[in-house]
């Protein structure tokens, strides 16, 4: 049961310079991927001149969502594991791979970077809205809270088969590009609905930068209902009682 490895960790942890390091790599890969995802639907609203969404805007959307990621998790996966999103870090401490310390310091950093990188959106684009995550017409909040736990269960559990399995071998070559695969999807079964966030800090900086908070509380309790519900089922049915150590800073 991973419930038996959560590890509080220790007062010095958040102070350690390879934590900090991660905390810096988190920062910055959450910066890059909201910057291109955010700046993606922007730059529709700019071509459309704030017109309805569009499938093909839809499937733009999805696309720049997922390469994005892709090199997100890439370029921090070496440094801090490549988390970009607060739900996989929680998943990764609900299985024991990640301290409550490093939970709460990669959590911090993850929201800074979605912050700044709306901050500079708006710089950029002369002022233009970053729009809030929002339900659409006809959508309940608990339907959207549904969705989220699915579509965040779906990336959660890539994550583990992918990334934090000990006995993934060479798939984890391909684990950037399979979370990245999995969040397009994601966005084209999910966006039309509720805009497919699963993850936590992309719905907290625009919210932070256009003060729009409405039903923003189930962009958080979804996705981390998610993470959580597969990070026990993946643990507790493939993983099992693998003995394995918590993860290192650079590697899921």
């Amino acid at each position: 049961m991973p419930i038996s490895r959560i590890a509080i960790g220790t007062p010095g942890e958040a102070s350690r310079p390879d934590a900090i390091r991660a905390a810096f790599a988190e920062f910055f890969s959450m910066l890059i991927f909201v910057f291109a995802g955010e700046g993606s639907g922007m730059a529709f609203n700019k071509l459309t001149d704030n017109g309805s969404t569009t499938p093909s805007g839809l499937v733009a959307a999805a696309l720049a969502h997922a390469f994005a990621l892709f090199v997100a998790v890439s370029v921090g996966a070496n440094i801090s594991g490549g988390h970009v999103n607060p739900a996989v870090t929680f998943g990764a401490f609900i299985g024991g791979n990640i301290t409550l310390l490093r939970t709460i310091l990669y959590w911090i950093a993850q929201l800074l970077g979605s912050v700044v990188a709306c901050l500079l959106l708006k710089f950029a684009t002369g002022g233009q809205e970053t729009s809030a995550f929002s339900l659409s017409s006809g959508v309940s909040v608990w339907n959207a809270v549904v969705f989220e736990i699915v579509m965040t269960f779906g990336l959660v559990y890539t994550v583990y088969a992918t990334a934090v399995d000990p006995k993934k071998g060479n798939v984890g070559i391909v684990a950037p590009i399979a979370i990245g695969f999995i969040v397009g999807a994601n966005i084209l079964a999910g966006g039309a609905f509720d805009g497919a966030s699963m993850n936590p800090a992309v719905s907290f900086g625009p919210a932070v930068v256009s003060w729009s908070w409405t039903n923003h509380w189930v962009y958080w309790l979804g996705p981390m209902a998610g993470a959580a519900i597969a990070a026990i089922v993946y643990d507790n049915i493939f993983i099992g009682e693998v003995t394995h150590e918590p993860l290192p800073t650079n590697d899921f």
